[in-house]
């Protein structure tokens, strides 16, 4: 199975919140006084945010109503609470998440690959701090998440380009498919009908099916046996 990345460093793991609060006003002329008053105020908020407020990975809960699909294996199930908190605290669709963890460790925490990549979703060490424990369920998750959804705002919010910059690099997101090596075009040729298959509500994936008759069976037995299931 598509296992190696060949991915930038990306330095900074989460997006701080001036990045997540950026916006701009638009077709309105505002009194300046106005403008003043308001500005006062959110600067007064801005100057006020502790880090010991902003939710983490161990405390964001997803909404009761949010559930990933049944096509994913047992051990993707296994990870379901996590999966969502993660996907809730990352803002991605949980099926997405499932899906790349379907593919990179079938819900193995130790999982490793030859290239190094370590965990749930497979993150290369550059992307660790130093005091990070890379098979944390938790670490895992916010790096690999980081980093996808990083790669899903480059595609624009195409999930296959997403998958492809993953897998390859986000800087194949703007090359020509050919381009691409042939480890991330299996990647996609995978992982996007699983995905749409999880969002169309599907029962059962022939995508995910052939994946694991062609690349999974090992990697979730494996899996299956580090988590204790039957």
């Amino acid at each position: 199975m598509p296992r190696a990345r060949r991915i930038k460093n990306y330095q900074q793991p989460a997006a701080t919140s001036q990045e997540q609060a950026s916006g701009c006003l638009s077709g309105f002329t505002v009194v300046p006084l106005a403008v003043i008053f308001i500005s006062a105020i959110l600067g007064s908020f801005a100057w006020n945010i502790s880090p010991s407020v902003i939710p983490s990975f161990a405390d964001v809960q997803p909404a009761a109503s949010t559930s990933i699909s049944p096509i994913f294996r047992i051990e993707i199930h296994y990870w379901a609470d996590s999966i969502l908190r993660w996907a809730a605290a990352s803002q991605l669709d949980p099926n997405l998440v499932a899906t790349i963890m379907q593919i990179e460790s079938c819900g193995d925490p130790r999982a490793r690959s030859s290239a190094g990549a370590m965990g749930l979703f497979q993150v290369m060490p550059f992307h660790f701090y130093a005091v990070d424990d890379p098979y944390n369920p938790d670490t895992n998750a916010e790096r690999g998440l980081a980093y996808l959804t990083k790669s899903l705002a480059t595609g624009g919010g195409n999930a296959r380009l997403a998958m492809a910059g993953y897998n390859g690099g986000i800087g194949i997101i703007g090359r020509s498919e050919w381009s691409w090596s042939a480890q991330t075009k299996r990647y996609v040729q995978y992982g996007a009908p699983i995905y749409k298959d999880a969002q169309n509500g599907s029962n059962s994936s022939t995508a995910l099916n052939d994946w694991y008759e062609s690349y999974g069976v090992s990697l979730c037995r494996q899996a299956s046996q580090r988590l204790g299931l039957p």
